[in-house]
């Protein structure tokens, strides 16, 4: 009988464990607050793809892809990367200042993308409580490269670790800015369409995490969005509790959520590769 398919990642990478941990939906958030801040690449989303009308349904399919690719087979995942390079293929978005077109699947745009995400899916999930070392998380943004070769990206001009990545952020600072398209990503994130039925949990539960979310990003990018956040020690407080809370509902319970990633990846792998955020201390 042959061995199953751990995927690109298996269980004993870092990405395996960190991608099971609930706050990965408040780092998602914090990644779409971030990745808007880039002009041309926040326009390209919101001039070409659904996101006005399909906003739920991006948010969903992105989670779709870190899980396929996290806890998929191999072939899943890099049937899932080609998907996704041939959608930014055939994308494309205006720049209102020069009247050029330029494709989303530009690397300068990809990386930008691939640098807001995986940063936030680290620093929110250090910052809530797992207790990731310095190396692990090297280890974890080094994991990323193949991620970034999935949507197009060549690995090796992708950070493959925390000075790299942090050296990066400075580069790109002085593009960045918020314009009319990181505006609309901002009123969606504070107010997404929902049944009226749903409002009430809305305003209870999503706001928390949008606010959450913002509180969490660099205060670089407070500045250009011109609303304040706390200071950062009442943040990390708030994102510890949110973290514990979230980690006291049973992990086979939140699981259970379609599309199931992490229960299908256990069933072919074993017990065994169940993530749990003990393992990184190991």
């Amino acid at each position: 009988m042959s061995e199953a398919d751990p995927g690109l990642f298996g269980p004993s990478s870092v990405t395996w464990q960190i991608h099971a941990d609930p706050t990965m939906w408040v780092a998602g958030v914090r990644a779409l607050y971030l990745q808007a801040l880039h002009p041309r690449a926040v326009r390209g989303v919101t001039q070409n793809s659904d996101f006005r009308r399909d906003a739920w349904g991006r948010l969903l399919r992105t989670a779709n892809f870190v899980g396929t690719t996290t806890y998929g087979t191999t072939e899943a995942a890099e049937k899932a990367g080609a998907r996704v390079r041939k959608i930014h293929s055939m994308l494309g978005a205006t720049d209102p200042n020069t009247g050029e077109r330029y494709g989303v699947d530009e690397p300068e745009l990809l990386l930008w993308v691939h640098c807001a995400e995986i940063d936030s899916y680290l620093h929110v999930g250090r910052r809530s409580g797992l207790r990731l070392t310095d190396a692990q998380a090297d280890r974890y943004i080094g994991e990323h490269r193949t991620s970034a070769r999935l949507v197009g990206l060549d690995p090796d001009a992708v950070p493959a670790d925390q000075a790299e990545m942090n050296a990066y952020f400075e580069k790109v600072r002085p593009e960045l800015a918020v314009g009319e398209e990181a505006r609309e990503v901002d009123d969606f994130l504070l107010r997404p369409p929902t049944h009226p039925l749903l409002v009430p949990a809305r305003e209870l539960l999503w706001r928390r995490v949008a606010h959450l979310a913002y509180a969490a990003l660099p205060p670089y990018a407070h500045q250009l969005y011109g609303r304040p956040a706390p200071e950062p020690t009442v943040v990390t407080r708030q994102l510890r509790a949110t973290g514990t809370l979230l980690r006291c509902v049973p992990a086979r319970l939140r699981w259970q959520l379609p599309p199931k990633h992490i229960l299908r990846a256990m069933d072919r792998l074993g017990p065994g590769s169940r993530p749990a955020p003990y393992k990184l201390g190991r």
